[in-house]
Protein backbone atom coordinates (compact mmCIF):
# COMPACT_ATOMS: atom_id res chain seq x y z
CA UNK A 1 0.00 0.00 0.00
CA UNK A 2 1.51 3.45 -1.00
CA UNK A 3 1.44 6.09 1.69
CA UNK A 4 1.32 9.39 0.75
CA UNK A 5 3.54 12.01 2.48
CA UNK A 6 4.34 15.80 3.04
CA UNK A 7 8.13 16.21 1.69
CA UNK A 8 10.01 19.79 2.79
CA UNK A 9 12.72 21.22 1.13
CA UNK A 10 16.06 21.32 3.67
CA UNK A 11 19.82 22.29 3.50
CA UNK A 12 21.98 19.86 5.19
CA UNK A 13 25.63 19.89 5.14
CA UNK A 14 27.67 16.60 4.47
CA UNK A 15 31.07 16.02 4.03
CA UNK A 16 31.73 16.20 0.29
CA UNK A 17 32.98 12.45 -0.47
CA UNK A 18 30.19 11.45 1.93
CA UNK A 19 27.96 13.14 -0.65
CA UNK A 20 29.30 11.81 -3.72
CA UNK A 21 29.54 8.36 -2.89
CA UNK A 22 25.24 8.84 -1.77
CA UNK A 23 24.72 10.76 -5.06
CA UNK A 24 26.56 8.04 -7.09
CA UNK A 25 24.97 5.34 -5.39
CA UNK A 26 21.53 7.05 -5.61
CA UNK A 27 22.27 6.89 -9.41
CA UNK A 28 22.95 3.16 -9.02
CA UNK A 29 19.76 2.68 -7.73
CA UNK A 30 17.73 4.98 -10.12
CA UNK A 31 16.33 7.11 -7.10
CA UNK A 32 16.67 10.61 -5.99
CA UNK A 33 18.95 11.78 -3.22
CA UNK A 34 16.38 12.15 -0.99
CA UNK A 35 14.49 8.74 -1.38
CA UNK A 36 17.87 7.41 -0.73
CA UNK A 37 18.20 9.40 2.68
CA UNK A 38 14.73 8.51 3.92
CA UNK A 39 15.23 5.02 2.97
CA UNK A 40 18.61 5.01 5.12
CA UNK A 41 16.80 6.39 7.94
CA UNK A 42 13.54 4.63 8.04
CA UNK A 43 15.65 1.38 8.45
CA UNK A 44 18.18 2.51 10.61
CA UNK A 45 14.93 3.44 12.71
CA UNK A 46 13.88 -0.25 12.83
CA UNK A 47 17.88 -1.44 13.41
CA UNK A 48 17.52 -3.13 9.93
CA UNK A 49 20.50 -3.08 7.29
CA UNK A 50 19.48 -1.42 4.63
CA UNK A 51 21.69 -2.77 1.82
CA UNK A 52 22.30 -5.84 -0.30
CA UNK A 53 25.53 -8.23 -0.30
CA UNK A 54 25.33 -6.39 -3.96
CA UNK A 55 24.91 -3.20 -2.81
CA UNK A 56 27.69 -3.05 -0.31
CA UNK A 57 30.02 -4.14 -2.97
CA UNK A 58 28.85 -0.96 -5.26
CA UNK A 59 29.36 1.53 -2.42
CA UNK A 60 32.71 0.00 -1.72
CA UNK A 61 33.41 0.65 -5.18
CA UNK A 62 32.08 4.25 -5.20
CA UNK A 63 34.43 4.72 -1.43
CA UNK A 64 37.22 3.87 -3.51
CA UNK A 65 36.70 6.15 -6.17
CA UNK A 66 35.71 9.42 -4.19
CA UNK A 67 38.79 8.60 -1.75
CA UNK A 68 35.89 8.47 0.86
CA UNK A 69 37.76 6.76 4.52
CA UNK A 70 35.62 7.38 6.47
CA UNK A 71 34.07 4.37 8.87
CA UNK A 72 31.11 4.48 11.68
CA UNK A 73 33.15 5.06 13.82
CA UNK A 74 34.45 8.38 12.96
CA UNK A 75 30.82 9.67 12.79
CA UNK A 76 30.85 11.77 16.32
CA UNK A 77 34.93 12.71 15.74
CA UNK A 78 34.61 14.69 12.57
CA UNK A 79 35.66 18.87 12.39
CA UNK A 80 34.66 21.00 10.12
CA UNK A 81 37.17 22.73 7.82
CA UNK A 82 34.87 23.92 5.01
CA UNK A 83 35.66 27.46 6.66
CA UNK A 84 39.39 27.46 6.21
CA UNK A 85 41.63 29.19 4.23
Amino acid sequence: MTKSVERVQTGVRLEKRLLKVLKGLAEHLDMSLGDLIEGLALHAFENKPPFSEETLGKIAQLKSVYDLDLSASDSHNLQDNSNET
